[in-house]
This record gives structure tokens, C-alpha cells and sequence, in this order.
């Protein structure tokens, strides 16, 4: 049997842009603070590393662990990635909140 882990992957790659960026922006305007790149980033990381949880409620079945070790991993890549300023939606992001708030 071939692992498809499709809609996790796709959950994990759009993660930033369509939940972790909206939790990140509120946050600094609750804080009336425009941050600096480098502070939205990892505000947005912080995030992503909420899905953690839900991973971890899965069963533990030799199936589930097999899930919830690729879907950890892929999760850490895309923050990696997120750090690095290496998604386009986080960049775009920022910029269109320090400049439009």
C-alpha cells in the first residue's frame, strides 16, 4: 500500500497563508505594533507549531504514526521556510500590513 498524505500535504503548504498569516496579523494589531520582518515570521511560525497539536490527536496506530511523522516533517519544512523568508504569501503579507495599517 502506497502512504497518499495528499490533503495533509496541501493543509501544511498552505498553512501560513491561509491561517497562521490571519493569526499573526491580529495579534500585532491587538498589540498596535507594525513588527519587523523578522518579528512577523516568526509570529507566524509560532502559529504554524499550533498544528502540532491537532497532529498529535490522531490514533496511534502503526498507519497513524506513519501520518503524523510525515505531516511533522512537512510542517517543519514549511516553517523552515517561513523563517528563511522563503514564502511569497508571508513576504507579501508583511509588507501589504506595515504599509496599509
Amino acid at each position: 500500500m502506497r502512504e497518499d498524505f495528499f490533503e495533509v500535504d496541501r493543509l501544511v503548504e498552505e498553512h501560513a497563508k491561509l491561517y497562521s498569516t490571519a493569526c499573526a496579523t491580529a495579534w500585532f494589531r491587538i498589540e498596535k505594533k507594525k513588527p519587523s520582518l523578522e518579528e512577523y515570521r516568526a509570529k507566524v511560525a509560532e502559529f504554524m507549531k499550533h498544528f502540532e497539536y491537532t497532529i498529535s490527536t490522531f490514533p496511534s496506530t502503526p498507519d497513524a504514526e506513519k501520518f503524523k511523522e510525515h505531516a511533522r516533517k512537512a510542517l517543519e519544512a514549511e516553517i523552515a521556510k517561513v523563517l528563511a523568508g522563503q514564502n511569497k504569501d508571508v513576504e507579501k503579507r508583511h509588507k501589504y500590513f506595515v504599509d496599509y495599517s
